[in-house]
């Protein structure tokens, strides 16, 4: 088997969807034993005066879909467009609900996903 480049592994990946690249990384997890959550810098207490954290605001969400509502065949619809999903795919998370559609998304784009699922008749979280 011939060796994949780097280059060649990224492409591979840009084309995935979010669901399927998160498949991809619980399934690479489990085979190899590890994990691949992000390295957390530990901070002590801050010393010093009267200096007031400022809270971070979020700025990526998650859409999730918790349930698809009676117009089952317009969500499945309406996910399809959100995402690259294929028809068994879209339908699989729609039928599995409550489930993420888009992950990590912009506020725009998560109420504009948010609304449009909606619209379509399911019952959505924006986290």
């Amino acid at each position: 088997m011939a060796k994949l480049s780097q280059e060649d592994l990224l492409a591979q990946f840009e084309e995935m969807t979010l669901i399927e690249l998160s498949e991809f990384v619980k399934a690479f997890e489990e085979k190899f034993d590890v994990t691949a959550a992000a390295a957390v810098a530990v901070a002590g207490p801050a010393q010093g005066g009267g200096a007031a954290e400022v809270a971070e605001e979020q700025d990526e969400f998650d859409v999730i879909l918790t349930g698809a509502g009676d117009k089952k065949i317009q969500v499945i619809k309406v996910v399809r467009e959100l995402t690259s999903l294929g028809l068994k795919e879209a339908k699989d998370l729609v039928d599995g609900a409550p489930k993420p559609v888009l992950e990590k998304v912009a506020k725009e784009a998560a109420e504009k996903a948010a609304e449009s699922l909606k619209g379509a008749g399911a019952s959505v979280e924006v986290k």
